[in-house]
């Protein structure tokens, strides 16, 4: 462990000396850590606001603090309201934008006085892309279709479909080109959004496009009926994932998906790790792609790096399973790894050297979602399950909770740090006085916390005594029955789009 702690520390010195040489004393002069300011972004009037979790490739935050989410309003849902932009209810959400000090209710696609939306991710310029309803009623489902959408010089511009009723907006660059998933007309029983996503075997093919300059593309498959775009870069290139045929496996229960990288309009197929499922977390502006695959028999899987070359194993922390979750443009991985107990730590791979973050005492788990280009970690703690306190890891030194770098009356306790930029500021979800962190889904706000100071010696000594306290703490280790790989499919789709009511991966 220590040798490993002595590589960490010399990459860190290599690649942020800056950065490092602030932190080797813990004098106020030198900090280890920042005190931050706490924006809540509260609500448009109902119980829950929420950021994405989508990490890098689709941004939720921008470089200049913009951050794109949705907060719930005193409207009640009917019985139309779809799930999907709906969530977690009971009443209606609308897409958020926080700038320069205001959080702006985005509305939605007409009629927006009962309509739901979100905003997905945001470009470097303030665009926002997300998805509403329209108010037309999906006929395969009976409730109410969805469109793409992007907001722009003050009003939502519809996307349209490829002929079908749905419709997605999920990342954006800037410049303006905006990707997700859309349906045609023709049938398909396993159409990514209404079998894997909605359970239904009644749907159309989804195919995965790029909107620019008023229009949409369709991008195309891998050979099988299905695609989904998820990420689109600064240089155009986009990755997602896609049939590779129209045979339904014996494990999974549906055709095999791998994930692709497309550009110059063609799409190339990344391949797996062996198994029939895989599909992408993330990518960065050099086009590298990471995300889980399943290894060969579809019982495990593993977190990959595309290199630009050739698919990689990142490998895992002891044991069975683990996931990438976020690039950096430096090519550092962050996600999440299991350890021989089949608990998982967040870890950090570079190199070719992956990296155990560490747990805190009195949670067994933790979880890396997002790394910045200063190298600056955040993610979580948890029970193994639902995430408890929001984490960052900076300096090559232990995790700290935020929750020790914030004002000690602050309305929050921030319980998942979802996204950091690079200016050091840093969105996530946060329970406010009566909600409890495992129930931050139906009455969590979504916050932005702002560098605004130096942790001085008290601010230090404060992290020092909260982790003391913890060491007494018994860990409560959540043991979930393990999923079959038919339903791990189906979670980690469902999963990505923060739907309701339907199984999905642990968050935690």
């Amino acid at each position: 462990m220590r040798s490993t702690q002595m590589r960490l520390a010399i990459a860190v010195t290599l690649l942020a000396l800056p950065m490092c040489l602030a932190a080797q004393s813990n004098s106020p002069a030198n900090p280890l850590h920042h005190t931050y300011r706490l924006i809540d972004i509260g609500t448009f009037g109902g119980a829950q606001s929420f950021v994405n979790e989508q990490f890098n490739g689709s941004p939720s935050l921008n470089n200049h603090g913009d951050l794109v989410g949705a907060a719930e309003t005193l409207i009640p849902l009917n019985q139309y309201s779809n799930g999907f932009p709906c969530f977690p209810g009971p009443n209606v959400n609308h897409a958020f934008r926080y700038h320069a000090g205001e959080v702006a209710d985005l509305g939605a696609l007409s009629p927006a006085s009962t309509n739901c939306s979100n905003g997905q991710s945001t470009n470097e310029i303030g665009d926002v892309a997300g998805v509403s309803e329209n108010g037309v009623v999906d006929p395969v489902l009976g409730i109410n279709a969805m469109h793409g959408f992007i907001f722009r010089d003050g009003e939502l511009v519809d996307l349209g479909t490829l002929g079908g009723n749905i419709s997605y907006g999920g990342s954006i660059n800037t410049r303006g080109q905006v990707v997700g998933f859309t349906t045609n007309a023709i049938p398909d029983p396993y159409s990514f959004y209404y079998a894997l996503v909605q359970g239904s075997p009644n749907g159309t093919q989804t195919r995965g496009y790029v909107w620019q300059n008023g229009g949409m593309q369709d991008l195309g498959t891998l050979g099988g009926p299905d695609g989904n775009a998820f990420f689109v870069n600064e240089g155009g290139q986009i990755s997602g994932a896609a049939y590779t045929n129209s045979t339904p496996n014996q494990t999974t229960g549906v055709p095999t998906v791998d994930p692709f990288l497309w550009q110059n309009g063609r799409m190339l197929d990344l391949g797996t790790l062996g198994g029939a499922f895989g599909t992408p977390d993330a990518m960065n502006n050099r086009g590298q792609v990471v995300g889980p695959s399943n290894l060969a028999g579809d019982q495990t899987f593993h977190p990959f790096l595309w290199d630009g070359h050739e698919l990689l194993d990142l490998g895992t922390l002891g044991g069975d399973n683990g996931e990438a979750l976020a690039i950096s443009d430096a090519g550092e991985v962050v996600g999440k790894a299991d350890l021989p107990d089949q608990t998982h730590d967040a870890f950090l791979w570079s190199g070719g050297v992956m990296t155990d973050l560490g747990s805190f005492p009195g949670y067994p788990c933790t979880r890396a979602n997002h790394i910045n280009g200063q190298r600056q970690i955040v993610g979580n703690t948890s029970d193994c399950e639902h995430a408890l306190r929001a984490v960052l890891w900076e300096h090559g030194q232990p995790g700290v909770d935020l929750n020790e770098l914030i004002p000690p009356d602050s309305p929050l306790l921030l319980t998942d740090a979802v996204e950091i930029n690079d200016r050091g500021e840093i969105a996530g979800a946060g329970v406010p006085a009566g909600c409890q962190p495992q129930d931050a889904d139906t009455c969590g706000h979504a916050y932005l916390l702002i560098p605004n100071g130096d942790c001085d010696s008290n601010c230090e000594q404060r992290i020092a005594d909260s982790e003391r306290a913890a060491l007494s703490a018994p860990a409560n280790i959540k043991r979930t029955v393990p999923q079959t790989p038919a339903e791990r499919a189906r979670g980690t789709m469902r999963q990505r789009y923060h739907l309701p009511g339907q199984p999905a991966a642990p968050r935690g």
